[in-house]
């Protein structure tokens, strides 16, 4: 066991999520996860812990596991955001022994289902090693059975996203999957990225990772805009959006004000829908979708899409205004309609002026159809089409990628319909979304 611990153990982690400040035994901690003082903070639990309360701006008190090379730590933290900085405070600090080994001896291990891929490894829930390929371990200037039962931190060092994050412990908070995550080997100086699915146990609990690793060379290759890559870079961050806004939505940290729990509802909601347009975004998404057409009330949907903006338009201060028929029958797919009227609704917001209004009229005719109709500059002739190529933009004010219309329009195309622009410069733009009748 180790030396007897003053409490409170106290840490400060800045808005970047690196331990700034901490007592000795925190330093320790930190540094037998592979990190030092002054990097970001590795202990797991402890990180997203830190995370939350900054995300929440409330200070959170819970239980936390951590471990160290000859104990195992029960703690109960606190953490106290404060400006840009949380404050842990750790008043509770119980050492047990280690649990025993949960893997076979090493001769067999490395020979497991993780080891099977040359650059594939297996992870516990403390992010041990329990299973590694030869060639991993080799990049990482070890062999397989030396690196066994050690903290992945303290093999590589995590590097942080674009965004300042880490990837795998935002995953780990939210036992998600994970993809992107940066490494450099401590020993070799090899850089790596790594990829890695949780796996559970037979009762269905969290049980640790099983991944794989690549070169960033191999990532550059693969290109963003390839279609199943792209979407899972992006899906990772946005599936932890939804968890962490559903956990806010549903109160389960602890007492919140309606209003803020209102807000992520609709964030998480929003996220939902999002993760719907990154499964279409490619046309082979599009061509292979196992989505049937089938009866709809296009009126319904059309309503229901606009709840969905209805937070973005007030932010705007934008009115929504529903028009026409109530019910509106039609054959399609309701997940792609939703995402196609969100798209179109979306767009006239961002167009419109303040105090604005944006027009969202059902009709039945030839076909069965949806206008959506703002207020904005308008479409010049010569961008009437060119609107609906992938990752291109009229000139409007306004910010995106370009992405959706070229989306929305294929979709429509897909289940029978289409999408057409009618617009006047200087008097808005009316984007009408049609479909087969019922």
């Amino acid at each position: 066991m180790t030396d007897a611990v003053t409490l409170p153990v106290r840490g400060t982690v800045d808005g970047a999520g690196r331990l700034t400040a901490a007592d000795p035994s925190l330093v320790r901690l930190q540094e037998e996860a592979g990190a030092t003082l002054g990097s970001v903070l590795a202990v797991p639990q402890l990180a997203a812990l830190a995370r939350l309360a900054r995300t929440l701006g409330v200070t959170l008190s819970r239980p936390a596991r951590a471990g160290l090379r000859e104990a195992e730590l029960d703690l109960w933290v606190r953490a106290e955001p404060v400006a840009d900085e949380v404050r842990l405070v750790i008043e509770q600090w119980i050492e047990r022994p280690p649990l025993a080994r949960r893997w076979p001896a090493a001769s067999t291990q490395v020979a497991g289902d993780a080891a099977n891929s040359d650059l594939g490894f297996e992870l516990d829930t403390e992010l041990r090693v329990v299973a590694i390929g030869r060639g991993l371990a080799e990049q990482l200037g070890s062999g397989p059975a030396s690196v066994l039962g050690l903290p992945l931190t303290r093999l590589v060092q995590l590097e942080t996203s674009g965004e300042g994050d880490l990837p795998l412990l935002s995953a780990l908070a939210a036992r998600r999957g994970f993809s992107g995550q940066k490494v450099a080997a401590r020993r070799s100086g090899a850089e790596l990225v790594l990829a890695a699915s949780p796996f559970l146990t037979k009762a269905g609990e969290f049980a640790g990772y099983r991944g794989s690793a690549s070169a960033p060379e191999e990532q550059a290759a693969a290109g963003l805009a390839t279609g199943p890559e792209w979407n899972a870079l992006l899906k990772e961050p946005l599936d932890v959006i939804v968890t962490e806004a559903e956990r806010i939505s549903d109160r389960r940290e602890g007492p919140l004000r309606s209003d803020y729990a209102a807000y992520a509802s609709d964030i998480a909601g929003a996220a939902r829908h999002l993760l719907e347009v990154l499964q279409s975004m490619g046309r082979e998404a599009v061509a292979t979708s196992q989505e049937k057409n089938e009866p709809i009330d296009l009126a319904a949907l059309a309503a229901e899409a606009a709840g969905l903006a209805q937070p973005q338009a007030a932010e705007a201060e934008v009115m929504l205004e529903l028009e026409g028929a109530t019910a509106l029958p039609a054959i399609g797919q309701p997940r792609a309609v939703t995402q196609i009227l969100v798209n179109l609704i979306g767009n006239a917001i961002r167009f419109s002026p303040k105090g604005g209004a944006v027009r969202i009229e059902a009709n039945a005719g030839a076909t069965a159809s949806v206008s959506v109709s703002d207020q904005g500059p308008g479409v010049a002739l010569k961008d009437r089409e060119r609107i609906f190529e992938r990752f291109e933009q009229a000139e409007r004010r306004g910010q995106g990628a370009g992405l959706g219309l070229s989306i929305s329009r294929r979709l429509a195309q897909s289940m029978g319909g289409d999408i057409n622009l009618g617009s006047t410069p200087g008097e808005g733009a009316r984007f009408t979304l049609t479909l087969p009748q019922r």
